[in-house]
């Protein structure tokens, strides 16, 4: 018990301290309080998290990566004050989803220089397959319970749309499934078109034409959250 206590201190460098440590950072234009949050807790906290995110996705094959490890860190100094509290995004998913792509465009980059076609969704699937338990695993469960909580977030903000009736029962038929996943067993994606027009009493086709119309509002949330926007 007390073995699996340490292991999880040891994972959560990025705690609700840091995370109001950058929000009264953002917040506050005094240089001696910024300094003071920026050593205690931000620049402990982005150089764990820079060391991670290069070693669980094997970003470590890059030419110079510990110059490259160190430039990162220092970016991040410079864009602290971009993020905004009030969007809805937590700290650390925002400076992480950043952070992995800071180092995506160095990958690319590194591609075009050495003229080498680099594969990159099968280095991901690589990385995935071999070093997803890198650290138990830490960076990916946070990143996933945190897309999860503001995608919930995202659905709530529909039912103020002005939304047709059948498009409502759908976003609905949604929120169920969402909210009992476990009580549902889902072996396929027809089985999902089955539940949601059982829920709804809509015809299949009913289902498709609004689930398309959902799924587009899902895309524009998906791509903010891959931009750090949310």
């Amino acid at each position: 018990m007390k073995e699996k206590q340490n292991k999880s201190n040891a994972n959560d460098y990025f705690t609700k301290d840091h995370e109001n440590a950058i929000v009264a950072y953002v917040n506050t234009q005094d240089k001696i309080q910024r300094t003071r949050l920026y050593i205690q807790y931000i620049e402990p906290a982005f150089n764990e998290m820079v060391d991670k995110i290069v070693f669980t996705y094997k970003f470590t094959t890059l030419p110079n990566i510990d110059s490259l490890r160190q430039e990162c860190k220092i970016w991040l100094i410079t864009i602290l004050d971009k993020y905004d509290p009030n969007s809805g995004s937590k700290a650390f998913s925002y400076f992480s989803v950043i952070t992995k792509n800071w180092f995506i465009h160095k990958v690319k980059k590194t591609s075009e220089q050495t003229r080498r076609e680099i594969d990159y969704d099968s280095i991901m699937n690589a990385c995935e397959h071999d070093n997803l338990i890198v650290y138990n695993g830490y960076i990916q469960q946070r990143e996933n319970n945190e897309f999860w909580v503001a995608f919930w977030k995202e659905i709530k903000s529909w039912e103020t749309l002005e939304l047709k009736p059948n498009e409502k029962r759908v976003v609905e038929a949604i929120k169920i499934i969402m909210e009992k996943p476990d009580a549902i067993e889902i072996f396929n994606k027809k089985a999902i078109y089955f539940y949601i027009r059982e829920i709804t009493g809509l015809n299949t086709k009913q289902v498709v034409n609004n689930l398309n119309r959902i799924r587009t509002r899902y895309k524009a949330f998906k791509s903010s959250w891959n931009d750090a926007n949310i």
